[in-house]
């Protein structure tokens, strides 16, 4: 990444804890998941019948195992999108989860991430997955690196699945594996 990029992701990640902590709090890596993931909707393009018509919402879905106690859903309730709001649903499985425009993929006892990946592959889901839980990567895969959560993507399998990522994104990631 160019020194403009490190700079551009400084600010942004700043930008995203000072709107979505209060300052004496002390910020996890969760935290900083959950304050990323409904931002991630602005910076992606669904192909036009899967994106929110009307007044819809755009739908993030926690699939699986839960790591951020209600992070995602604060989180969530202070953004919008092009002028529509953003709701959180939390699915057991990922039965259900082809209707989110975002899902979160943690696998839990009875599905693996690989398995809920497979399920939604081909489907204009923005899958994100998170190094904690396992080698098996969604579109954006969470990793922390030198104690700061970063994230990888993989263009892709966002073009495979008809989903198409600004530009302003793919420069604040570590890596892109390209179309």
């Amino acid at each position: 990444m160019r020194w403009g990029g490190q700079i551009v992701a400084t600010l942004l990640g700043a930008a995203v804890l000072a709107a979505a902590f209060p300052s004496s709090a002390a910020v996890s890596d969760a935290d900083v998941k959950a304050a990323f993931l409904p931002r991630f909707a602005r910076y992606v393009t669904w192909p036009p019948l899967a994106a929110p018509s009307g007044s819809n919402p755009f739908v993030l879905c926690v699939v699986g195992d839960d790591p951020f106690a209600g992070g995602v859903d604060s989180a969530a309730r202070t953004q919008s999108v092009d002028g529509r709001r953003i709701v959180v649903r939390h699915l057991d499985s990922v039965a259900g989860a082809g209707d989110c425009h975002i899902a979160y993929v943690a696998g839990n006892h009875g599905q693996s991430v690989g398995q809920m990946l497979a399920a939604l592959r081909g489907k204009p889901v923005l899958t994100v997955t998170d190094s904690r839980n396992g080698g098996s990567r969604g579109i954006i895969h969470f990793t922390v690196v030198d104690g700061r959560v970063r994230f990888y993507i993989d263009e892709a399998e966002a073009s495979l699945d008809k989903i198409a990522i600004s530009s302003r994104l793919l420069a604040l990631a570590i890596g892109v594996k390209q179309r």
